[in-house]
């Protein structure tokens, strides 16, 4: 005899099935989701340069996608019926997918403007809006498919959230360890289309499932499943939602998303501007929901509590300082203090979850958190501050996230929450006025002072309001103190980047992030002297006294402006062009209460707005005899002009005889095998030329050693660099070389580990 179909579906084995159909496909969904992340934004970088700005507007757009596919999911489980949602969901999937594979068509151009903030928008949802949206869609979708199917677990379907972000988690890290190094763009887009496809038959199988789990009978009081032909309410008991609630449970969502984005920015401008290191913070912001929303309990709230307390007040302390350290220390630093303030929220946020009535609407005020956490630090904070102050603030309004550790003993004393770190405030600007280190203190005892401030901030752990207003009075106490020493002529934010002029004894440098991107002497004797990388014993300088002699009048092309050093290599009968991403840097460059190289310097000089290589393609072949490529985001090389593809554009534009040069100093990536690799690949002799063998007196003060890599098209147009001191031949490597469609950045900075 067959059994019944209402007694399969009490069967362990369907309650097994079910629960690991929607776990598979709730993975998929948000793998899919958050692989095609990186992926287009490292489409989009060749576009835009190499700046933490483009992957924090991409983020803005994700999250803002989110919360359209988190409403779509909300309005669709409680007005559509069951086969409504069915056939909607589905038939969805099936139209994205014939957007598919992602891609960026030749018909996007950049646009001429500072903030391309609203052009990247419209690229982001012209070229993966569709299946993104349908994707975000999906998990609240699916666990409210799951709490009807009569599974044990139906009541309390919040565990496939976690399931969720795990998937989003591993496919963020598999993508710069796993699939960047092995598959070429081209492979990842079919690749992800191709699992987008899989994707929509594991959701069929999820509303077969779903529907499978309605009553076989219609007089059947309580319905553990969908109804096919009702709107597809939830059965259960809800509770009210008030209005506190849900702004609590948005500003517990904004915090982890400021913070998020805030310590991105930090992190590649301040500490490692590694374009790897965007997709860390996320990931760990990623694994906090995972471990908040798990049926298990993971962590002791008493002790993140405490180690939350201990990271906020030592990144106030570094961060007010300037102490950006080493990446191996500072890195790990933030991201800790990241993850012990998403897991501060996202715990709240899991604690107050509601009943499964209110799921989709949950859901969805959580992403309106994120949604504006975004719309803060990628378009409020660039607008009315100078500085990444939204990174503070973040860390200030964690703190105040923080609950109550204990109730107090007596009657609460509000006002001492704002005197005391008022007292705090001020004993910090007195301790730094006239800054690092304090008169009379060694550098160590001055570094112990200010630390001992940071204990008396940690004190007030105990109180939320108290220590976050604790943390504020430590930021801007060491800010307003050491400002009054520090010698900022001039400091301002553009789409790119933080910019500052900053008065070093007799020079002016210019400076963005932890890094100098020129720098000139005030003496008027030494005014048009070459600095930092490009001093007259540097391997540039011998590219210029050496190669292209023979040639009246040389044309220069040089990718990255910075404060126009090198242009006092140039001649009074040649002509130079720069190409600057940046309109506000040209402006300090031209500002001659800054710097005078562009005023001052012998050539023709031309100043070209917008990326290199966009740039380079509205440029007439055989153009220029020499092309310098010096382009940086603080201390990193934007991979898009190292590649092959780069590198050919180059060689159509420069004429015979011509060299190209590039520029490769940096911490942390070591890229002379990468440039090399590149070269060699097309056939074409590589030289590359360091100043290491220069001692600090060889080289002068202020003049900062540096590494060169020149391509020629042939061995002769390099032989009289080879003859010259801190030349050589780079390595042969058997890495694959790299293109537009693949590039290899993890292993770069491994090599230069």
């Amino acid at each position: 005899m067959h059994k019944s179909a209402s007694a399969v579906r009490s069967l362990p084995g369907f309650h097994r099935l079910v629960a690991a159909t929607f776990t598979i496909a709730i993975f998929v969904n948000a793998a899919l989701l958050f692989a095609v992340q990186p992926m287009f934004s490292k489409m989009a970088l060749p576009l835009l340069g190499g700046t933490p700005a483009v992957w924090n507007t991409c983020m803005l757009f994700f999250q803002a996608a989110l919360l359209g596919g988190y409403l779509y999911a909300h309005v669709a489980s409680t007005r559509l019926t069951a086969r409504g949602q069915i056939m909607t969901h589905l038939g969805l999937l099936t139209l994205a997918a014939a957007t598919l594979p992602i891609a960026i068509g030749p018909r996007f151009q950049v646009p001429s403007t500072t903030a391309p903030v609203a052009w990247l928008i419209g690229l982001l949802a012209v070229s993966l809006g569709a299946p993104f949206f349908v994707l975000a869609a999906g998990s609240p979708l699916l666990q409210h498919w799951f709490s009807r199917t009569g599974h044990p677990a139906a009541h309390n379907p919040y565990f496939l959230y976690a399931a969720s972000n795990l998937g989003s988690m591993v496919a963020l890290l598999a993508y710069p360890t796993v699939l960047e190094p092995v598959l070429p763009l081209g492979a990842q887009g079919r690749g992800w289309s191709a699992v987008y496809a899989a994707l929509i038959g594991l959701v069929g199988a999820c509303a077969y499932l779903a529907t499978r789990g309605a009553p076989a009978a219609k007089g059947a009081s309580a319905p553990s499943g969908l109804a096919a032909t009702e709107p597809a309410t939830v059965a259960a008991e809800t509770e009210p939602l008030t209005v506190g609630r849900r702004l609590r449970w948005v500003f517990l969502a904004f915090v982890p998303s400021s913070l998020l984005l805030g310590a991105t920015t930090y992190l590649s401008t301040d500490v490692a501007p590694i374009p790897l290191l965007w997709i860390v913070p996320l990931a760990i912001y990623l694994l906090t929901f995972v471990l908040a929303f798990s049926n298990r309990v993971w962590f002791r709230p008493k002790l993140v509590l405490a180690l939350q307390a201990v990271f906020l007040v030592w990144l106030a302390m570094t961060m007010s300082t300037g102490l950006s350290g080493l990446v191996t220390v500072m890195g790990p630093a933030h991201v800790a203090g990241l993850f012990l303030s998403a897991m501060v929220c996202h715990g709240a946020l899991a604690q107050d979850r509601p009943s499964v009535g209110h799921l989709t609407a949950f859901y969805l005020w959580i992403s309106l958190g994120g949604v504006l956490g975004g719309l803060f630090n990628v378009l409020i904070a660039p607008a009315i501050f100078n500085s990444l102050a939204e990174y503070p603030i973040a860390i200030v309004l964690a703190a105040a996230a923080r609950p109550l550790l204990s109730a107090p003993r007596a009657k609460p004393s509000h006002w001492l929450d704002v005197a005391l770190p008022l007292v705090l405030g001020g004993g910090v600007f007195l301790l730094t006025r006239q800054g690092l280190p304090v008169p009379g203190l060694s550098f160590r005892a001055s570094l112990a002072a200010v630390a001992a401030c940071a204990l008396a901030c940690l004190a007030f752990q105990r109180r939320p309001i108290r220590f976050a207003l604790g943390l504020a009075a430590l930021f801007i106490g060491v800010g307003l103190g050491l400002g009054r020493g520090e010698q900022l002529l001039y400091r301002t934010r553009s789409f790119f980047a933080v910019h500052k002029v900053v008065r070093y004894d007799h020079i002016h440098a210019l400076q963005h992030g932890t890094t100098i991107h020129g720098a000139q002497s005030l003496d008027s004797a030494e005014s048009l002297e070459p600095m930092t990388y490009f001093h007259r014993r540097s391997p540039i300088a011998q590219v210029f006294s050496s190669l292209l002699q023979d040639r009246p009048s040389r044309r220069v092309a040089i990718a990255g402006l910075g404060t126009g050093t090198m242009a006092c290599y140039g001649r009074s009968n040649e002509s130079w062009t720069f190409f600057e991403i940046d309109p506000v840097v040209e402006r300090i460059a031209r500002d001659p209460e800054y710097f005078t190289y562009l005023r001052d310097c012998p050539p023709e000089k031309k100043v070209v707005i917008g990326d290199a290589r966009v740039s380079l393609r509205q440029v007439p072949d055989s153009q220029f005899d020499l092309i310098i490529m010096d382009a940086f985001t603080s201390d990193a090389v934007p991979v898009h002009l190292l590649t092959r593809d780069a590198l050919e554009l180059y060689l159509t534009k420069l004429a015979p005889g011509g060299v190209v040069v590039f520029h490769i100093s940096n911490r942390y990536l070591e890229l002379e095998p990468v440039v090399a690799g590149v070269g060699r690949s097309l056939g074409l002799p590589v030289l590359a030329g360091s100043d290491s063998h220069l001692t600090p007196e060889d080289r002068g003060p202020y003049r900062s050693l540096s590494r060169w890599v020149v391509v020629a098209r042939s061995a002769a147009d390099l032989a009289p660099l080879r003859a010259l001191p801190g030349w050589y031949d780079p390595p042969r490597v058997t890495e694959r070389p790299w293109t537009d469609d693949f590039s290899n950045v993890l292993g770069a900075f491994r090599r230069r580990q």
